[in-house]
């Protein structure tokens, strides 16, 4: 048998059904091998990237590993972005990359290049990777694959690259001979009486705190433990507060979820969190975007217990955020022990500090009555609220980065059952159109898959158009075009007195998107008036309902305003721009404000001379 059938029989063997390629003569033979299995397919994009992207929309919807199979060179460097993504977002995916013969490589690194398109990816992408290795002996394929696949999707996930020659590929091999990894030698096994032992000292917390929270992140999604977390949820009846990665796991129809948090707070403007006193985060590692610039004035009255998988993260004087207490343990066994603890516990009473926050939540909804009134454009707002109502509740909603990610925040409330996803951790323009095409290979026939994308994003990777027409994909998309890169402009405003460099309509503007699209043979629809938003719900029930893939332009321009969020990262995340009367916003703290927050910031724009 040949290696490559060897790879890619292996890949068919752990579940993976597409795997998302770009053809290079590198990777020839490893491509080739898909025509003699009949229980895997290659998907061929038309971008290293769009496949690196496509295959983390897969893994995050399928809960399987992604692949993406690439050439040397260019090919293996194209795949970095996507590489960073995964790594940040702990998402389980293989990279492999054809790599020139083994006789043209250089000798030694100080040698630029010898072989056409030779690079040594493995040293490119090892700081992003779990895993990253040359395979110059066929002999070890078993192990390097058993070896990857494992440490992709165990302890944090996060991806791995293995780079193959031609000449390997080519190598002949038996599998019976083949000595694989002992996945037993490399188990986590984690202590479970210290973990009860912090799960006493958090009920005994409990039981004298007046404002107690609930945290989710996305690494619960990454121990399966949705189930189990909701149910948690359910005992404890504290307010729930999900970050950015887990706002499908605690839904906004969830009666005890408190709002969204960070530096761009949704619905309740960050109260909740900040005047908790006791506060349990499971699967977050707590980045700058939910704390602010300031790290140590979020949730700064409560005591704080994280529950994180990642060992390093334990410890103190790495962390952004100090917590009083480190719980290193898996989220879902973490969760099964604290359901087991709380049988033979009272849960005290706290329907006086829900309602407090529920109440925060509906009166500071981001999203106003004065959105819906009518203009001459749509407002991406009340455009994604009425998306929001109109998706079922078994629906796949992949949103991009920038501006639109935190419109979405603010204003697409999640159905239990729904799957929500994007890339937060790298964050580039353009993940959301081929992350969401990966994810359509998992969906089935009842789901509807929906990207949310800018003008930005879109044309950044709009050649996967053609592999969304070629697979037949009945991806829907949404370009929310403001004609501009609007997360970039409402930064300069704050930083730049409102000048606006390379963002437009100085340096940038978009294409128009419906020719181009017309151009590749999809679908397309416009929307584009703002005066009645009864007729805009009408267009999104015709957009849903469409029965193939279909590209909708939804006209709001210039509109990029993203409130409420803070200023200039200085202040604490309770106070929020557009800011509140100052009496108001003092008769919801719990806590002491803070000096700064009786005269907080302006944006620049607002402070420039005449």
């Amino acid at each position: 048998m040949k290696l490559a059938d060897y790879v890619i029989n292996y890949l068919a063997d752990i579940g993976v059904n597409e795997v998302f390629v770009v053809y290079g003569a590198a990777n020839g033979s490893l491509i080739d091998a898909f025509t003699r299995n009949d229980d895997i397919r290659y998907v061929a994009t038309m971008h290293e990237q769009g496949a690196g992207f496509a295959a983390e929309g897969y893994a995050k919807v399928s809960k399987n590993i992604g692949v993406a199979i690439a050439t040397s060179g260019p090919g293996g460097m194209n795949f970095v972005t996507s590489v960073g993504n995964c790594f940040y977002d702990s998402v389980p995916c293989l990279f492999i990359t054809g790599q020139i013969k083994t006789k043209y490589m250089r000798p030694d690194a100080s040698i630029r290049q010898i072989g056409f398109q030779e690079t040594d990816i493995i040293s490119v992408v090892k700081p992003l990777t779990k895993y990253a290795k040359l395979i110059e002996d066929p002999s070890s394929i078993k192990y390097e694959l058993q070896k990857a696949i494992y440490l992709a999707k165990n302890g944090r996930p996060g991806p791995v690259f293995l780079d193959i020659p031609i000449d390997v590929q080519k190598a002949d091999i038996d599998p019976e001979e083949l000595i694989g990894f002992d996945e037993e030698l490399q188990e986590v096994c984690y202590n479970n009486n210290r973990i009860e032992e912090q799960i006493d000292r958090f009920l005994k917390d409990l039981s004298n705190s007046k404002r107690p929270c609930l945290m989710i992140g996305g690494g619960v999604r990454l121990a399966c433990a949705e189930k189990e977390m909701l149910e948690l949820a359910k005992i404890l009846k504290i307010p729930c507060f999900p970050t950015w990665n887990a706002l499908d796991i605690i839904a906004s129809d969830f009666e005890y979820y408190g709002g969204r948090i960070g530096t761009y707070g949704g619905a309740g403007r960050n109260f909740g969190i900040q005047n908790s006193d006791l506060l349990l985060a499971i699967g977050s590692r707590i980045s700058g975007r939910i704390t602010g610039g300031e790290p140590h004035l979020f949730a700064r009255g409560a005591k704080k217990y994280m529950v994180d998988v990642d060992a390093p993260a334990m410890q103190r004087k790495l962390q952004q955020l100090p917590f009083d207490e480190c719980i290193l343990s898996d989220a879902k066994l973490f969760i099964k022990l604290m359901i087991k603890k709380l049988k033979n516990y009272d849960v005290p009473d706290y329907t006086e500090w829900n309602e407090r926050v529920m109440d925060w939540k509906v009166k500071y909804d981001p999203v106003t009555k004065e959105m819906y009134e009518p203009a001459q454009y749509i407002h991406p707002y009340a455009f994604l609220r009425i998306l929001s109502e109109e998706m079922n509740s078994n629906d796949i909603l992949a949103g991009d980065c920038g501006g639109n990610i935190v419109a979405i925040n603010h204003s697409f409330e999640t159905k239990v059952g729904q799957h929500y996803f994007t890339n937060n951790g790298n964050s580039p323009m353009g993940f959301s159109f081929a992350g969401a095409m990966g994810a359509c290979f998992v969906a089935d026939d009842t789901q509807n898959v929906v990207c949310v994308i800018g003008d930005g994003g879109m044309n950044m990777n709009i050649q996967e158009i053609q592999t969304v027409i070629n697979y037949g994909v009945k991806l829907k998309t949404i370009i929310l075009n403001n004609h501009i890169y609007g997360i970039t402009k409402a930064f300069q405003e704050v930083n730049f007195e409102g000048r606006s460099e390379a963002c437009g309509p100085k340096g940038y503007n978009p294409p128009d998107f419906i020719k181009i699209a017309k151009a590749y043979g999809i679908d397309t629809m416009v929307i584009d008036d703002g005066t009645d938003y009864n007729k805009v719900r009408k267009q999104i029930r015709k957009f849903l309902d469409h029965d193939s893939a279909v590209i909708c332009d939804v006209n709001c321009h210039e509109y990029h305003t993203y409130e409420p969020k803070i200023v200039g990262w200085s202040t604490p995340i309770e106070d929020m721009y557009p800011y509140l009367p100052r009496e108001e916003f003092y008769s919801n703290m719990e806590i002491e404000p803070l000096e700064i927050s009786k005269d907080p910031p302006m944006p620049s724009i607002f402070n420039k001379k005449d």
